[in-house]
């Protein structure tokens, strides 16, 4: 587990939803190296319409819904799954980009990544000689 996950001051830091309409948590992986954070979350079925992705101020908010389609003609004797959405909060440091946010969607794994500011990037310093 890195610093960003062990510390208070989190680089990134999950919230719960603001709705109350009920949502499942989808599973997200954080990975911090030194240009950034990447998120992996799992949706699966999820199609790319059906996403929403957008950053607000300091929040980054996921939200995924799946319906399975009904076949005409057909009536469902039972259903344990309808209508599925996902929904997830994160609070972004300062020291991330959110004006570089990109977002892939493949095989039900939706990949963000977030880059971080020039000012937290690791940078050389020369040192004169006098």
């Amino acid at each position: 587990m890195n610093a960003v996950t062990q510390t208070r001051d989190k680089t990134l830091e999950s919230t719960p939803p603001a709705r109350q309409e009920p949502a499942l948590l989808t599973p997200v992986d954080v990975i911090e190296d030194a240009t950034g954070i990447t998120l992996y979350a799992d949706l699966p079925g999820v199609a790319r319409d059906k996403l929403n992705l957008k950053v607000e101020g300091d929040q980054l908010g996921i939200d995924a819904e799946l319906a399975l389609p009904m076949p005409q003609g057909l009536e469902v004797s039972h259903a344990e799954v309808t209508l599925q959405r996902w929904r997830r909060t994160f609070t972004l440091s300062k020291e991330l980009d959110a004006d570089q946010v990109s977002a892939e969607l493949s095989q039900g794994v939706l990949r963000v990544h977030i880059p971080k500011a020039a000012h937290a990037q690791p940078r050389k310093i020369s040192v004169q000689v006098s």
